[in-house]
């Protein structure tokens, strides 16, 4: 650990590469630079095509409102977008109406022609509810009444925000309702209609943060604005104070892409016909850089894989390390490759799959197959007490039927195991969005968790025991009352276009 590259390789992937959406320049990029790497570890590497994606390029974008005041705001086109050659496109801003039916919304659709139209409920706070709890006051009297029985204050303030917020969103999802469409046909509509531009955000909880996903139409231009920014001029439009928007974006498409899995080995020498697979996905959405996201996940298995080259460039099993594409819409990397390499999913002694950012593995799931958790037993044994110590293993635990690209293997009772980090509130900071960014990094735990992960890969590769594939009963579904099934292998997306 202490003279691991994770360092330098975080820094170099995500500030000087930065995001890899699937079809972008980045992913190419990315798939370059990590061969390179291998090759420059005598690891011998390669891109592995499964098929073609719509190209994209993000390009720059600026967003202003000019009126009633001028103000330079926090946003950008989302993936997949249409944008403006360029060209600045001014117009004013509105909000969908709380139209009585589909009729009457069908009637305002043309008055959306050279307008912003804001189509997502604009939280009234961007304040984190962990801190409304936390200061908001409470009524005075209730707070007596609570102290002569020995409770805490009662937060009356931030009942009634929450309160106040979950009407607000009621009655914007039912202005949604009554356009009778659903979004994406929403957005075609407004696009077809001549809208200038479609103006939406995503806010998971915290302090700046937006969820940045895809525009879902190739009509008008779509962009994402911070929780502070879309209030602001949700605010301004629904109160008619005149706010103008101003966007220029150079987002174009381009050409096909081939959809890429880049796939390094180390070639087994005395059961080359069993595998090792260090699992983690390359692509991510590109509202930030991709770190947590999964930038973390890959240089994890790409410091593992440095350091198994060092001390044990023979292994008695091939090692193999799969960067997967496109998990972000639907795990199409690592369900291609497990459809392509048969013999790697049949020949399985292991996979070691992470992916849920920086954090400390804090547990170790065995997928629901018993061989697994036996196996899993026998390595955690072996493991120096630094590297366990905190991590519960959950054994035999239930099999997932997606969220991550393990899922393409144990579908098949594929040996497949998840690596589950610690969250340093990723799901309210990083997942997914504009803030995925080098700094968010913990760089001690990414050093930690490819030791680890490296250890395993050893471990796996030399134990004398072929792990078997026994499934565990699985219980009662409580929401249908029937037995739960295996999850079945889903074919993978192997094409992409308009």
């Amino acid at each position: 650990m202490d003279r691991s590259k994770a360092d330098a390789l975080a820094q170099t992937l995500m500030d000087s590469i930065g995001p890899r959406l699937v079809g972008a320049p980045g992913m190419k990029a990315a798939s370059d630079w990590a061969i390179a790497m291998y090759g420059s570890w005598g690891v011998p590497a390669r891109a592995e095509s499964y098929g073609t994606w719509l190209g994209w390029k993000r390009g720059f974008a600026h967003l202003d409102l000019v009126a009633p005041r001028e103000r330079t705001l926090e946003g950008g086109p989302l993936a997949w977008s249409v944008g403006t050659k360029g060209n600045p496109v001014e117009g004013p801003v509105v909000t969908l109406p709380a139209a009585a039916d589909s009729a009457a919304f069908a009637r305002w659709l043309p008055t959306v022609k050279g307008k912003y139209v804001a189509i997502t409920f604009a939280p009234p706070t961007c304040r984190p509810d962990a801190e409304w709890e936390e200061y908001a006051g409470g009524d005075p009297r209730m707070a007596a009444i609570g102290r002569m029985f020995g409770a805490g204050p009662v937060r009356t303030a931030f009942n009634r925000m929450r309160a106040e917020r979950a009407a607000a969103d009621t009655a914007w999802r039912a202005r949604v309702a009554a356009t009778g469409l659903r979004e994406n046909d929403l957005r075609e509509a407004l696009g077809a209609a001549g809208a200038a531009g479609i103006l939406t955000t995503n806010w998971p909880g915290g302090y700046g943060v937006t969820r940045v996903f895809d525009a879902r139409t190739d009509k008008a231009p779509v962009y994402w604005l911070s929780c502070e920014d879309y209030g602001l001029v949700a605010r301004l439009a629904e109160r008619n104070q005149g706010p103008r928007l101003r966007a220029t974006s150079t987002a174009e498409f381009t050409a096909e892409s081939p959809a890429i899995n880049t796939v390094a080995e180390l070639k087994g020498t005395a059961k080359p016909d069993e595998y090792v697979v260090l699992s983690a996905h390359f692509d991510s959405w590109d509202g930030g850089s991709g770190a947590t996201d999964n930038g973390t996940g890959t240089v994890i298995m790409m410091e593992a894989m440095r350091i198994l080259k060092a001390v044990y460039p023979n292994p008695k099993r091939t090692i193999v390390v799969g960067h997967w594409n496109s998990e972000e819409q639907g795990l199409n990397g690592s369900a291609a490759f497990a459809a392509d390499h048969p013999e790697v999913v049949n020949g399985m002694q292991a996979l070691f799959n992470q992916d849920n950012g920086t954090g400390r593995v804090g547990s170790v799931s065995a997928l629901g197959l018993l061989g697994t958790s036996q196996a899993l037993g026998r390595w955690f044994t072996a493991l120096p007490d630094e590297l366990k110590r905190d991590t519960r293993l959950d054994l035999p635990g239930s099999p997932s039927g997606g969220g991550t690209d393990h899922a393409s293997f144990i579908c098949a009772g594929a040996p497949a195991v998840g690596l589950n980090s610690e969250p340093w509130d990723y799901f309210s900071y990083t997942w997914h969005t504009n803030r995925d960014t080098y700094d968010k990094v913990v760089m001690e735990n990414v050093r930690q968790n490819a030791t680890l992960v490296a250890m395993l890969a050893y471990l796996a590769a030399e134990d004398s025991v072929s792990t078997p594939r026994e499934r565990r009963v699985l219980g009662i579904n409580q929401r249908t009352g029937q037995q739960a099934e295996w999850p079945n292998c889903s074919p993978p997306d192997r094409a992409y276009s308009r």
